[in-house]
């Protein structure tokens, strides 16, 4: 009897409909993401209001701050609980059309 769904090229096995499987990253982690912005007041509130609403265990403790070389712009390394990759994908999301980001990474 021949299988319906050929294996992967890769020799690997075929994945299944757990969406973790499917992920270079491994849940939970701690995860950083690096967010810049212009160096305004609220900026960093704002990130860090985010970074809460998608890991309530965030700990803003583990903010890391970086001004860009003329000063005009900051990055703020925030550190979550990655729980998913919907969460993170959610997350950048947030953060991207949040109008004080200019850049998520």
């Amino acid at each position: 009897m021949i299988s319906p769904t050929p294996p992967p090229a890769n020799g690997a096995a075929p994945s299944t409909d757990d969406p973790r499987k499917d992920s270079l990253i491994e849940y939970p982690s701690r995860f950083p993401i690096k967010v810049m912005g212009a160096k305004v007041d609220g900026f960093v509130h704002a990130v860090t209001e985010l970074a809460h609403r998608f890991d309530p265990t965030f700990d803003a403790v583990t903010i890391e701050l970086r001004d860009s070389r003329a000063g005009n712009y900051l990055g703020v390394t925030i550190t979550i609980t990655a729980t998913s990759r919907e969460q993170l994908d959610d997350l950048y999301r947030a953060l991207s059309a949040h109008p004080l980001v200019k850049v998520v990474l």
